[in-house]
């Protein structure tokens, strides 16, 4: 069983890897969700614990599908 940290930790490598992808900053990304660049810098770390509403925002301010930012290996 995966423990919370990691599921925080992996989610938040995604999303860093999909930005990243766009070649969007955290500044960018967070404007485009109109939310702060903490926000976005504290999901990539995976010290935010986001919601099913905030994934499906983050996936569509990437637009990417909501498993390519929950695939875990």
């Amino acid at each position: 069983m995966i423990e919370q940290n990691d599921i925080c930790k992996k989610f938040g490598f995604n999303v860093k890897v999909e930005r990243m992808r766009k070649n969007y900053t955290q500044a960018y990304l967070a404007e485009i969700m109109n939310v702060s660049v903490t926000y976005i810098s504290d999901i990539e770390r995976g010290s935010q614990n986001v919601t099913l509403k905030t994934i499906e925002k983050i996936a569509n301010a990437l637009n990417v599908d909501i498993h390519k930012l929950m695939y875990f290996d």
